[in-house]
């Protein structure tokens, strides 16, 4: 993710700037339908690809984002040549993306399959973290007040969300703008994440809660030694005490 934030080369005065920093803007502009357009037909050629080689992928991938970032010089040998790729994010096909060049993702992300993401503002997903099928990140929003939203006469706004490094979003999970989740963290599948989720941490349900702490030698307030593991179970394990929470509560 080193690359600039899209904000660095704009004209602040200008609609996608406006955007960028979550204020009122109009999404109907004729820059943000060019930018929708060029988009779709960017996750057309990444979805529509079929069997290609790793390096196809990336360069797709990399049209989306509208990465320039230049390929290594091709390899003759084609499993030494995707062995360069393999700190780039793996993204399976099919993904529904709005406008494409306000994502930035770290080393070795992976995302399955039915991604949509609303990149209004920055999404940011940091390095090793897994993203399950049919997740859902939204950065945009809407006002409430109707007569100010006016269907597609209206503004709209957005608010940035990150992810931090090594997080797991289970399947089905839609995280709303404006959300931090924090390093080492998982969010159970089905949730819907509507406010923070701090560093190492557990999160279920609709809207999402802390379930429970992740106990991991990676958090420098935990008592494991480096290199030991405790927390081998899956997701399923702390979705089952939330539904016997909710169930014991009713």
């Amino acid at each position: 993710m080193s690359r600039p934030h899209p904000l660095s080369h704009l004209d602040p005065n200008s609609e996608k700037a406006r955007s960028l920093r979550g204020e009122l803007y109009h999404s109907f502009h004729p820059e943000f339908l060019k930018d929708r357009r060029r988009c779709e037909l960017a996750c057309n050629r990444f979805n529509d690809a079929g069997d290609v080689p790793r390096r196809r992928l990336v360069e797709l991938w990399r049209d989306i984002n509208e990465d320039t970032t230049p390929l290594p010089p091709q390899l003759p040998d084609p499993d030494e040549d995707a062995a360069q790729f393999e700190d780039d994010p793996w993204i399976l096909a099919p993904i529904k993306i709005d406008n494409g060049q306000n994502i930035r993702l770290g080393e070795n992300v992976f995302i399955n399959v039915n991604c949509m993401i609303v990149d209004t503002c920055l999404l940011t997903i940091g390095s090793r973290t897994l993203v399950g099928p049919n997740v859902s990140f939204y950065t945009g929003t809407h006002p409430l007040d109707p007569a100010l939203r006016n269907g597609t006469r209206g503004p709209e706004a957005g608010k940035e969300i990150h992810i931090g490094e090594d997080c797991w979003i289970c399947g089905n999970v839609i995280i709303l703008a404006g959300v931090n989740v924090g390093k080492g963290s998982t969010i159970g599948a089905g949730s819907v994440v509507t406010k923070d989720v701090p560093a190492f941490h557990v999160v279920a349900g609709n809207p999402a809660r802390i379930i429970r702490k992740v106990e991991t030698s990676m958090d420098p307030e935990s008592k494991l030694q480096d290199g030991q593991r405790v927390d081998t179970q899956g997701a399923e394990v702390p979705m089952t005490q939330l539904a016997n929470e909710l169930e014991n509560n009713h």
